[in-house]
């Protein structure tokens, strides 16, 4: 079995304090084969709707370096980026990437809601009734939907994010039954692109997104897809990898990828 997790955030990323270095000593202590560094680079300020105008990539190209002369030939170690909100500003997003080292691999993920919802972060959502909670899911597949268009990364990250925070964080029973057909319309868009999906472990908690989801973009032709834990510390690395994996065979998929410059590589389940 072949353990990779993809989505990773050090402290390069403002929601973070550990160093790559320490990332990869935990994934070399989980038997992970491949990790894969993924910190936030947004157009807009963390936490924030505020316009960024630039993003210095020099502490990142830094912790990676320092931290593949650390790991040494002891695990195989990516660097990648979480492209968040860009749908607050692509131009501006193309031109960070555009002074970017060489990424191997990028997701593409929206934490915000939009600008007729107050561009609300995800973590802080607090709808007061069913109507404002199925609100705030169909504003954020809108904005899931614009990212897809856009679709200058290798794979859409959790999807099913908004449950995180409302069923683990605020203890609802949210789920993104009903919206069907949108969900149908994001894989479609992604799919003729090449783009693929992340299952998103959540840590050991319910997988983003799920097993219902993962069917669909299975049935719709998606293949793409890679395995990432969104540890933001040393002990949330690999987290459920392998159950991940066992998920998707569960949901049809022979194979998952990993990436090198952007290219898929291939691994059977």
């Amino acid at each position: 079995m072949y353990l990779a997790d993809y989505h990773v955030h050090s402290r390069v990323s403002p929601d973070a304090s550990a160093s790559m270095a320490e990332m990869a000593e935990a994934a070399i202590r989980q038997g992970l084969h491949e990790l894969c560094f993924t910190d936030h680079v947004e157009p807009i300020r963390f936490g924030t709707t505020e316009p960024r105008a630039d993003y210095d990539w020099a502490p990142m190209a830094a912790e990676f370096a320092a931290a593949r002369a650390a790991a040494g030939d002891r695990i195989q170690l990516r660097l990648g980026a979480e492209l968040g909100d860009a749908v607050w500003g692509t131009e501006r997003m193309e031109a960070m990437l555009a002074k970017a080292p060489e990424l191997d691999f990028t997701i593409g993920s929206i934490h915000t809601l939009s600008e007729g919802q107050g561009g609300r972060d995800l973590y802080f959502l607090s709808p007061k009734d069913e109507g404002e909670t199925r609100a705030c899911l169909a504003d954020y597949l809108g904005q899931v939907r614009k990212l897809a268009e856009w679709g200058r990364f290798q794979v859409l990250g959790h999807l099913t994010l908004p449950l995180r925070y409302l069923n683990e964080g605020r203890g609802l029973h949210a789920s993104f039954d009903g919206f069907e057909a949108e969900m149908e319309d994001i894989f479609r868009t992604i799919i003729p692109k090449g783009i693929g999906i992340e299952l998103n472990t959540n840590r050991g908690n319910t997988p983003l997104p799920d097993g219902k989801w993962l069917r669909m973009y299975r049935e719709l032709g998606g293949e793409i897809v890679t395995l990432g834990t969104d540890a933001h510390s040393p002990g949330a690395v690999g987290c459920a990898v392998r159950e991940g994996q066992a998920l998707l065979r569960a949901c049809g998929f022979t194979r998952f990828c990993t990436f090198r410059r952007g290219t898929p590589m291939w691994h059977e389940l």
